[in-house]
Order: C-alpha cells, then sequence, then structure tokens
C-alpha cells in the first residue's frame, strides 16, 4: 500500500508513514489465517526504549503500531514459531542501449536463469539466533520470471521473490544478493512487503557483479539510519566486514568492476615513456604537498618507477564502480568529450587551419564561429569519425568536410561589446565566474608576502598619483577606511613561475592587481592595472602600472592589460578554485567516507547525494585535462606548469576552516559581522550577487544540517564516541590531506556545532561553491576575447621593436596576443562541455527516492522543508534579478546572476546547483 502511495504520489505525511522511527524492536500481531486455521505472526515496528523514545513518540503514533496488551499477547502466544510469506519487489535499471556483446550475454544469461542459474536473494534480520551466535538468516529465495522479462525495453523492471519466515525470525536489516548470472546488473532497490509495520525499504542503486567475478555476496542494508553504537546485534558483523571490502588492501591493480576506495598522489600526469616533454613532478608528499586522490595500483612506467603508468582515452580509468557514471550521464559527457575530440585531436582540424590563418584576422572572424562555422577537411579518421555520436555542434558532415558550428555565449546574447566596457569588466569581478577572488583593500599600496631574496623587492608600483583622481574627491586614506577600494592580486601566485612561463612558446603573461573603486550606485570601476614581471637586473622595469585611457593609444594599452587580468584570472579559476578547491580537496572526504563510514550510518546517507560522480569526473580529468598533453596545459597560459601553481595554491593558501562561505567573505574583507543582520554578516559591496545568493544558500544548507545532526547527536559525548565518524574525519585529514595534516587551523570534532560546521563546508563545496564557479564558463568564456585564457605578447612599450606595429594596427596586435583560432576553438569545446548539465542531474533539494532514502520519518520531513526553502530561495533570485536598483545583476545590456538559481534543464545554462561536483 505505501509503496503505491509512493507511485501515485502521496503527501509528505502518508509517504512516510511507513518509516516511523529510526531504531526498531520486534513485536507481533497475530492475524488469524482463515485458510490453514492458525495464528500468523508478523512483525511490527515500535519505538526502541532508549535515548530517543520520546522524540519518536510523534512518529511511532503515525506506524502500524498494534494495540495489543501483553496479557492478550501472553494468552495467544502459541509454543512454536509459526511462519509467514512476504514478497521482495526488486527493480533493476536497464541500460537503454547496449552493445552487441552485452545483447548476446544478456539472452545467455536469460537462458542460464531457466536452468538453475539465477540471481538469489536472502534476508538477514536484525537479530541474533541464540543458538548459532550468528544472525538470523531466511531461506534463499530466487528471482522470479528473470528470462521472461529479459526483451522489455523500460528502463525499469520489477522482479518478485518469496521468503518464508518464522515468526521468531526478526525484521530484515540486510539482504545478501547473489549473481549467478555472467553479466553484471543495477540493482536499484528492494522493497520487501507483507509486514504488518508496512513495506521494509532497501535503497541499493548499485551493480552487483557476477558471483564468478566477485565470489562474495553483496550486502545491502535498509534505509534504517543507525550510528555504530546503536547497530542491532543481528548484523555489526556484517557492517564491519562492509567497511573492510570497501577499503581494501591498498596492494595489486584495481579491476574495473572492484569497489574499492584507496588513496594515492598524484603520479599519474606526466608520460615519461614519451620524453622529457611529458615529464611531469608528482603531486602529494614534502616536496609538493597535494591532496590524495583515488588509488588505481597501476604498474609505473618504463623509464621512471615512481610515475604511475597511464591510461589513455578512450580507455576507461578506474574508479570504484559505483562511483561511474550511469548510462544517460556518460552518454551525454562522451558526446561533450566528441566536441572537443573534433576541436583538438583530429589532425584535419589542425590540417584545415592553415598557417595564414591561425590568428583571428578580425572580430568577425570570431563572431562567424557562431553565425558560420568553421569548414574542416576530415582525413583518415573519417570513418572513425562516421562510427560515432555526433554532437549537435556538428550540424552538417559530409563526405569531405564538416561544419563545426558553436552556440552563441551568453555575455553577447544582451550586448555583443559588452565585453569591451569598464563597468562589465568590473562587474564580472563579483557576479561572472570567479567571483571568489576580489578582496577589500586594507593598505594601499599592496605588499607581496614572496620572500624578497628570492623573488625581488615586496613593494608595489602602485603609487596615490595613479588612483587620487578617480576616488570622487577622497584620500586614499579616507578611501580605504570607508571600504571603496577592492582589489584582485594575482602577484604572489603567478611571480614565482614568470620566468618560466614566459620562457614557452607562444605564452607570455605578468601576474596582475587590479584597483577597483566602490561608486556611489554599488558597482565598481576599474582605476589602476599593475602589471609585474620578475626582476631581470638592479635596473630593470619589472613593473608597470596602466590607468584608464586618455586617448587612442591609451585606450587600446588599457584594453590589453584587461585582458592580461582576464587571462590570469582565468588561470586562478581554474587551477586554485575551481579544480583544486572544489575538485581535488573535496576527493579525501569522499574516499574516507566510503572506507570508515557505513552505508547505514546517518552522516553517510547526509552526505552520499553530495559525493556522487566525483571520483569519475576527477578521474576523467586526470587522463584528459590536467595531465601533460591535457586541454588545461594546452588552453591556459601557464602550459606545463599549470598543476604546481595548484599545489603552490594548496600550499599557501588553502585552509579547509576558510572554506565555508561566511569565513571566506570575511577572510576576504567583503564582508564583517554584523549581528543585526539577517545571516549575522554585512555584505561591505551589498550589491554582490554571488555573496548574497550564496549566504541564502549557506544558511539554508546550515539549517538543514543542524537539524540533521541534532537529530543523531544530542550530546557531545554520542559524536567523540563515534569510531566511524572520528575514523573518517581523522583519515580525511591525516591520509587524505596528509601533507597538511599537522596545521594548526583544522577543525576540531568534539561536538555538534564542530560536525555541522564541517558538514555544511563540505556541502557547500560540493554543490553551490562549485556551482558557481563551473557553470558560466562557456556563457562568459565562450567569446574568448571576453575571458581569454591565455596571452601569446606583453604590451610593447615606446621603445620596444613591437611598438611600431602596435601603433600601425592596434586591432590586428590585440588579436594577436589572444589565443590563436585553433588555441581558442579547443577552449570553446572544452568549456562548452563543462558547462554543461546531464539529464540526470540531481539539483540541490533533490534526491534519489525522496521519501524512503532515509528510514526516520523526523528527517524525510526535515528534508522536504530543506527542498521548499530551496525553492523559495530561487524565487528570490528570481525577483533580484528585476530589482533594477541591483546594478550588478540588472540593466540595459546587463546579465541577470542566475549561477546560484538552484534549477536547471539539461545543457548550457548559466544556472543550475547540482548536490555534487559532477562535471
Amino acid at each position: 500500500m505505501a509503496l503505491a502511495k509512493e507511485i501515485m504520489g502521496a503527501s509528505v505525511i502518508e509517504r512516510s508513514s511507513f518509516v516511523s522511527t529510526s531504531k526498531i524492536v520486534q513485536n507481533h500481531i497475530f492475524q488469524q489465517n482463515q485458510n490453514q486455521n492458525q495464528f500468523l505472526v508478523r512483525p511490527v515496528l515500535v519505538p526502541s526504549g532508549n535515548r530517543r523514545v520520546a522524540r519518536m513518540k510523534k512518529a511511532a503514533i503515525r506506524g502500524p503500531v498494534a494495540a495489543i496488551s501483553e496479557d492478550l499477547v501472553k494468552t495467544m502466544a502459541p509454543e512454536k514459531a509459526v511462519q509467514f510469506k512476504v514478497r521482495a519487489v526488486v527493480t533493476v535499471r536497464n541500460k537503454t542501449k547496449e552493445d552487441f556483446k552485452e545483447t548476446i550475454v544478456k539472452h545467455l544469461d536469460a537462458f542460464a536463469d531457466r536452468i538453475g542459474r539465477n540471481v538469489v536473494l536472502e534476508l538477514v534480520s536484525i537479530e541474533i539466533d541464540p543458538k548459532t551466535k550468528d544472525p538470523k538468516r531466511s531461506n534463499q529465495a530466487v528471482l522470479k520470471d528473470w528470462s521472461r522479462k529479459t526483451n522489455l525495453k523500460t528502463e525499469r523492471v520489477n522482479y518478485t521473490a518469496e521468503f518464508i519466515l518464522d515468526s521468531n525470525f526478526g525484521m530484515p536489516g540486510a539482504i545478501a544478493v547473489t549473481n549467478n548470472h555472467q553479466q553484471e546488473f543495477f540493482l536499484e532497490s528492494i522493497t520487501i512487503e507483507d509486514f504488518a509495520c508496512g513495506p521494509v525499504h532497501f535503497p541499493c542503486n548499485s551493480w552487483v557483479q557476477s558471483e564468478r567475478d566477485h565470489s562474495a555476496k553483496r550486502i545491502f542494508f535498509s534505509n534504517m539510519p543507525y550510528l555504530p553504537s546503536e547497530t542491532p546485534t543481528g548484523f555489526r558483523a556484517l557492517r564491519e566486514k562492509d567497511l573492510r571490502d570497501l577499503r581494501g588492501d591498498g596492494k595489486g591493480v584495481r579491476e574495473l568492476s572492484d569497489r574499492i576506495y584507496d588513496f594515492d598522489i598524484y603520479n599519474d600526469l606526466g608520460n615519461p615513456d614519451k620524453g622529457i616533454d611529458f615529464v611531469r613532478p608528482n603531486l602529494g608528499g614534502e616536496k609538493i604537498p597535494y591532496p590524495r586522490r583515488c588509488r588505481t595500483g597501476r604498474v609505473p612506467t618504463d623509464t621512471d618507477m615512481h610515475a604511475e603508468s597511464r591510461v589513455e582515452k578512450p580507455l576507461p580509468i578506474y574508479v570504484p564502480r559505483d562511483e561511474q557514471f550511469e548510462e544517460s550521464k556518460r552518454h551525454a559527457f562522451l558526446t561533450g568529450r566528441l566536441k572537443a575530440v573534433l576541436h583538438n585531436l583530429l589532425p584535419s582540424l589542425k590540417a584545415s587551419l592553415s598557417a595564414n590563418n591561425q590568428d583571428f584576422s578580425g572580430f568577425s572572424d570570431i563572431d562567424s564561429l557562431y553565425s558560420q562555422g568553421i569548414m574542416i577537411k576530415l582525413g583518415l579518421q573519417d570513418e572513425v569519425v562516421k562510427k560515432l555520436p555526433l554532437p549537435k555542434v556538428v550540424s552538417k558532415l559530409q563526405e569531405s568536410q564538416g561544419l563545426l558550428k558553436y552556440d552563441t555565449p551568453k555575455i553577447l546574447s544582451k550586448d555583443r561589446f559588452a565585453w569591451l566596457r569598464d563597468d562589465e569588466f568590473a562587474r564580472q569581478a563579483v557576479a561572472g565566474v570567479n567571483p571568489v577572488s576580489i578582496e577589500r583593500m586594507r593598505v594601499f599600496p599592496p605588499v607581496s608576502k614572496l620572500d624578497p631574496e628570492i623573488y625581488g623587492p615586496q613593494a608595489s608600483a602602485l603609487k596615490e598619483e595613479h588612483i587620487l583622481g578617480h576616488l570622487n574627491g577622497m584620500t586614499v586614506q579616507q578611501a580605504l577606511e570607508e571600504s571603496k577600494l577592492y582589489i584582485l592580486d594575482y602577484h604572489d601566485v603567478y611571480i614565482p613561475f614568470l620566468d618560466r612561463i614566459n620562457s614557452l612558446d607562444g605564452r607570455k603573461s605578468y601576474a596582475t592587481r587590479t584597483i577597483f573603486f566602490l561608486t556611489t550606485l554599488g558597482t565598481l570601476k576599474p582605476i589602476a592595472i599593475e602589471l609585474s614581471l620578475p626582476p631581470s637586473g638592479p635596473s630593470s622595469r619589472s613593473k608597470r602600472v596602466v590607468t584608464p585611457p586618455v586617448d587612442a593609444t591609451t585606450n587600446w594599452t588599457w584594453q590589453l592589460a584587461k585582458s592580461h587580468v582576464c587571462s590570469n584570472d582565468a588561470g586562478v579559476h581554474q587551477l586554485v578554485n575551481h579544480w583544486l578547491r572544489t575538485h581535488a580537496c573535496m576527493e579525501p572526504f569522499i574516499l574516507a567516507a566510503h572506507r570508515q563510514l557505513s552505508a547505514m550510518h546517518p552522516i553517510f546517507k547526509l552526505l552520499d547525494p553530495h559525493m556522487r560522480y566525483t571520483l569519475e569526473i576527477n578521474a576523467l580529468a586526470r587522463q584528459n585535462l590536467i595531465n601533460a598533453e591535457g586541454v588545461i596545459g594546452a588552453c591556459f597560459t601557464p602550459g606545463r606548469y599549470c598543476m604546481e601553481i595548484s599545489a603552490a595554491a594548496y600550499k599557501n593558501f588553502w585552509r579547509f576552516d576558510m572554506e565555508g562561505l561566511p569565513a571566506d567573505l570575511i577572510r576576504r574583507g567583503m564582508a564583517v559581522p554584523d549581528s543585526t543582520q539577517p545571516h549575522g554578516l554585512k555584505l561591505l559591496i551589498e550589491d554582490y550577487p554571488y555573496a548574497s545568493d550564496g549566504l541564502l544558500i549557506w544558511y539554508a544548507i546550515e539549517n538543514w544540517v543542524s537539524t540533521y545532526v541534532n537529530h543523531y547527536y544530542p550530546n557531545s559525548s554520542l559524536i567523540c564516541n563515534d569510531r566511524e565518524l572520528q575514523a573518517w574525519y581523522s583519515e580525511s585529514i591525516n591520509v587524505g590531506h596528509a601533507d597538511l595534516r599537522h596545521e594548526s587551523w583544522w577543525p576540531t570534532l568534539s561536538n555538534a556545532d564542530d560536525l555541522v560546521s564541517i558538514l555544511t563546508t563540505i556541502i557547500w563545496l560540493a554543490s553551490a561553491q562549485h556551482a558557481a564557479l563551473n557553470f558560466g564558463q562557456y556563457p562568459y568564456g565562450g567569446y574568448v576575447p571576453n575571458r581569454p585564457p591565455l596571452m601569446r605578447r606583453l604590451i610593447p612599450e615606446e621603445n620596444d621593436f613591437e611598438y611600431a606595429n602596435f601603433q600601425a594596427d592596434p586591432q590586428k596586435y590585440f588579436l594577436s596576443a589572444l589565443p590563436s583560432l585553433l588555441q581558442a576553438t579547443k577552449f570553446m569545446a572544452v568549456v562548452d562541455t563543462l558547462s554543461t548539465h546531464s539529464p540526470d542531474e540531481e539539483y540541490i533539494g533533490e534526491r534519489k527516492q525522496p521519501s524512503i532514502w532515509s528510514g526516520d520519518a523526523e528527517i524525510v520531513e526535515a528534508f522536504y522543508r530543506f527542498s521548499a526553502e530551496i525553492r523559495l530561495i530561487e524565487k528570490e533570485i528570481e525577483k533580484r534579478n528585476s530589482d533594477s536598483k541591483l546594478r550588478n545583476r540588472c540593466g540595459a545590456g546587463v546579465l541577470p546572476y542566475e549561477l546560484l538559481a538552484p534549477s536547471s534543464e539539461p545543457g548550457v545554462t548559466c544556472r543550475g546547483v547540482p548536490n555534487s561536483v559532477s562535471i
């Protein structure tokens, strides 16, 4: 009945009525069996006599608890246990597309199922058999009609199995599944029906391997959450065994079908067997600190025993089987990757762009990528291309040529010249794709923190006379005191690497500082840009200040300076704020969660949707994006030094205790504590769209997490004594972030406030922070002049030999400083893929099987309240984007700020907050 209600969309109360408590004991209802003339004994869920009785009374009342007196039970109790029948409904998800081999094996399995090689289930009770001292187990039951339903084309297929149980069996807490077929299958859920208490649910969402590949039975636990100390005796041993299996032994090469989570350093980014140009340093360890990644165990390369051999595309790279993309996500991502293949790998593309066509000859050439596309000649790979599913970007494919046409980026949708304006350049610092780098200036001029013995004088070239005329009559000190000056400071990030970067072919960069003034309208105005190079000698001009233009020449100089700032910004955004902070630094917490937190642990259930797909996308990044031949190195100014810049930021700047939104805003001086404000913070730029929208989501997450944590941990001793929880946090730090484990800033985990803060930060980073940094990449960066990922020329000065060319044709010089046509099209393909939502995306406030993911009714209802709050936040963001007083998100030609609007359609939408780092 409850299952039918769920299918038909029952109310929250109805949907959760069958999960009335998070801890269960055995009671019995005696129902007369008219056919067999005996009493049928069935278990009922009632609250246990533990610390949560009072809290569970309300939930228990809603549940179908029998009102039978103790005396009546004694009178009616039979001398021997009697038997009753329950039914399992098993939901298996089919693949929508199968290759030839899979189809053949599927039919062989159907035949084998008819002759007894079946899928077999076995129920495990929460109780111990007093005789054997082992968990009580049911008879084995075979899934019915597997062979008959083999050809069903529906996405999900339901199978049934029947169990005969003794009345003293107790409630099932686990199910053992044995797959005697040849092929794995995806088990979505199991529901046990016909208990008097209502259905008992087992959300599985896992691949079940063939018994011949993995001989151990797969164990799935019910949706009832248990702290380790409260685990029913019947399956405590199973809980511990399941975790041991997930940890593995740290040895051997991992097979694609394995489900083992372990740690390793980043020792697979280079490919030294291909030559010196493909060597990359290992990241992780005392020499170059870095977070740990998922261990694959591959053998070393032939030429370097410390470098792990690579698995090159299109071959799959190992992540635990359940972390791999599901079919719709895999199809969407592979289609997106094909765009990158067409732009990055096919030699015919490079051949099509002749040597004379490497630079854009005019802005119309860039515009034509969206309006007309470019024709490419397909060479020997024609047949390969034709066999692949073509993305929509290839709108025409003939025998001799193909038309590649890009969607128009959102930055051009309202005002195609917006990117040229200073106000838009400044607006994107608070409402663009990288709104987390801007800081309030505390001192002027800014001071470097680098060692002057190594990197030269710390003093900035910025002087008061550079900015004084742009402060609306204020002195510099007044502007500082009144929080009117802000800065994008990339000096210390880039200076240590500039000599090496600028020695690369076709790469030229400065270390930039940009000063902004906060106007009375609440918008920012860029007033000075400092361009720094490493000092080459005592008298070298290593620092230069560019100010807003006063004539034609200084206008082009100013545009070039802004482009170099954007290039710096794009590198820090991609390598530090996006990859490091939301991808790489989250992986250790995810690995440790699977290794140390049982699937039945309440905190694992909370974190589960926020870990989805992250290990897979990070593995694909190591294979395709951040590796020695990857597109990140190819498309961004730092080139082969990209990941070393990321590692330097991890060592020098990253702090977990500052990763939460309020702490980060205070650290950057963008907000101050203020108890009179709704969230206890006052933004110093009131119209700061990322921060103002982000605070709504941050506090919604915090409220939800606080409700959840305090429900399971009403006192601090429970947190301190939770061995799984403490092991998770300890391993996340001491193994996953081993190189920073001794830092004093790591938060402690000793009470509910600590746990709420840690979990809120993790969920924020995985959802809203990643969304704000990721899904605007093509909408803002798809038009390369707005946000060039690399620069190829410095800005000429009067005594430079290039200065005459610059003066003669400044537009040509400007375009020659931007990425080439080939570089631009490769980059656009990549960020288009990275900005795309897949059809199976789960957004914040959503969960798989929302009414049964937990067996705790109070928590399920609290989650629905959280979901409702997220919907209200979306409406508030829409309202803000229509408020003409908020000029950073509303106005003529101004893009609304929707990167933190929670929901989205599939595709490139420049909005939507998925639960996890999934792209």
